[in-house]
């Protein structure tokens, strides 16, 4: 499935597949495709990144697909939640075949 999101007066469309609410990318590899998580009430629904090998970018979305908030998970984080509530929520492993993504959404910040 194909979702574009709105980030800085800009779109940018990511391929994402529905995901499973409770497995996310624990125990796949950082070449898995990109996971799309949809919840049927708007709030806030903390993430963790136990038995996530590699960093990944987080997105999480409104109704309309605005990002509200997005950050690099680095492996084993306990608790990560946004600010704010959200719909939507892709997990995007940082990866070569996403690096034009990843550079749209956090830019050099994944070197670090």
């Amino acid at each position: 499935m194909k979702i574009k999101v709105g980030f800085k007066n800009k779109k940018i469309e990511i391929e994402a597949k529905e995901a499973n609410k409770l497995i996310g990318l624990m125990f796949k590899t950082k070449k898995h495709e990109n996971l799309l998580f949809k919840f049927e009430k708007e709030g806030i629904y903390p993430i963790h990144s136990f038995f996530v090998f590699f960093p990944f970018v987080a997105i999480w979305l409104d109704k309309n697909n605005k990002i509200l908030e997005k950050r690099i998970i680095n492996p084993f984080e306990f608790y990560v939640a946004p600010k704010k509530p959200f719909k939507k929520l892709i997990e995007i492993p940082i990866n070569d075949k996403n690096e034009i993504i990843v550079d749209f959404l956090v830019g050099k910040e994944r070197f670090k």
